[in-house]
């Protein structure tokens, strides 16, 4: 199958120079973006200080167009062109539906399509698909890559498409040798399999294809240490599609240079940071921009993208992304920033914590840190809990309060989200 692998470096150049250049223009029809162009000077793209006076787009801005309008103030195809919508991810604001064209959808399927080829995947392999299923087009999409690759697909999608137990029955039925879903997932899972007795870690599946959340290495390590398989994490946003995947040699992500342009900026103003820096990914497809014109969007993601790395293959030339994470979100409790990715490393390195969400409330004018934890099986309650106090308070100078939940019982009421509401604040 063709995966339409650039030849060398110099292509990739040639690609942007000219896709960046039909971008703009797409963008420049979009009544939306009225203004926001006009002292742009399209002939001069390649320039990166010409490019940089591009606006950032935000989802925040989107969001106030009515949308009941966004068809007619946004996208530049009629609504007779569309052929499916894409709901945006995110745990919070309203969500966003994107129209597509088939050209768009061939285009996205191709960055699936090769995420799957990076991680060996053959045909002689078969793929248990447990993204959820819906209107979020990230299962669809591993799916019907996978069949275009001729490897075999169950669509289970989530505990609610399918629910959690029967997955395992067919873990151990159909023997898939990869399982994509939401890291999340994939440990709610693991835990279930341990409460019913069933060894996931000695199953047919021997690698693991996480996207739609952030992975940390926490996170990685005890997926693979409860799967017994190797967690390749792939990166990609619905105003794009996949759009960087980690390979064999997991030193980073691949980045489709040639059919994203990805900078690292500094968000308050749009300039780009030093090569390896961290900063704020600003992305702008090349290709499947067809009916939505995104141009320099500001994903909320903090990334650093270096040029050397990418090891062996026809994807070895492309630039390898890190991600450091969404935008940080931290608790501010009595005064101290409790940032979430540090709370998410510390509890997932307890080898005794199968699962746990954070919620910060006030109790008679104090803010409480309240963690609810759910134990791995033969776990000794007491000690366990004394220890997670003793970390948080250790790291935060804050004491947590513990609430011991029944095993499954926290992820069955987030597994089916596309984003997993593990940090919730309730004071308002």
């Amino acid at each position: 199958m063709d995966l339409r692998w650039p030849a060398c470096r110099a292509e990739i150049a040639l690609i942007q120079g000219e896709r960046k250049r039909i971008a703009f223009e797409r963008a420049k029809r979009a009544p939306f973006c009225r203004g926001r162009l006009d002292r742009i000077d399209g002939s001069r793209l390649d320039d990166p200080e010409v490019w940089a006076k591009i606006p950032l787009l935000t989802k925040e801005e989107l969001r106030k167009i009515a949308p009941k309008e966004f068809q007619a103030q946004f996208c530049i195809q009629p609504q007779a062109a569309v052929v499916e919508y894409w709901r945006s991810g995110g745990s919070t604001g309203r969500p966003l539906f994107y129209p597509r064209s088939a050209e768009d959808i061939e285009h996205s399927l191709l960055c699936f399509r090769r995420g799957l080829a990076v991680t060996g995947a053959t045909s002689d392999d078969l793929v248990h698909i447990s993204f959820p299923l819906g209107i979020h087009p990230v299962a669809h999409l591993y799916a019907r890559a996978a069949e275009q690759c001729g490897i075999g697909t169950v669509w289970c999608g989530a505990g609610t498409n399918t629910a959690s137990e029967m997955q395992l029955q067919l873990i151990d039925e159909l023997q898939p040798t990869i399982w994509a879903g939401m890291a999340s997932y994939g440990l709610h899972l693991a835990n279930l399999a341990e409460s019913k007795g069933f060894d996931l870690a000695n199953s047919s599946v021997t690698k693991i294809i996480v996207a739609a959340e952030p992975l940390s290495q926490a996170k990685r390590q005890k997926l693979e240490r409860m799967w017994g398989a190797e967690v390749f994490d792939q990166f990609g946003m619905t105003e794009g599609a996949l759009i960087a995947c980690e390979g064999a040699n997991r030193t980073g992500s691949h980045l489709w240079s040639d059919l994203f342009f990805c900078e690292v900026v500094n968000e308050a103003t749009g300039e780009p940071v030093k090569e390896g820096e961290i900063g704020t990914l600003a992305m702008t497809p090349l290709w499947n921009n067809t009916v939505t014109p995104f141009l320099r969007w500001n994903s909320g993601d903090l990334i650093s993208i270096s040029q050397e790395g990418g090891g062996e293959g026809p994807w070895g030339m492309y630039p390898l992304l890190h991600h450091a994470r969404r935008t940080v979100g931290f608790f501010k409790v009595r005064g101290i920033n409790i940032n979430h990715p540090e709370l998410e490393d510390l509890m997932f390195f307890e080898p005794d914590i199968n699962e746990f969400r954070a919620e910060v409330y006030n109790d008679g004018g104090l803010d409480v840190l309240h963690l609810l934890i759910e134990l791995k099986r033969g776990a000794f309650e007491d000690a366990a809990t004394a220890r997670v106090i003793s970390n948080v308070r250790q790291t935060f100078q804050v004491t947590p309060t513990i609430t011991v939940r029944p095993t499954g019982s926290i992820a069955r009421e987030f597994e089916a989200n596309v984003k997993a509401a593990r940090f919730i604040d309730k004071r308002g």
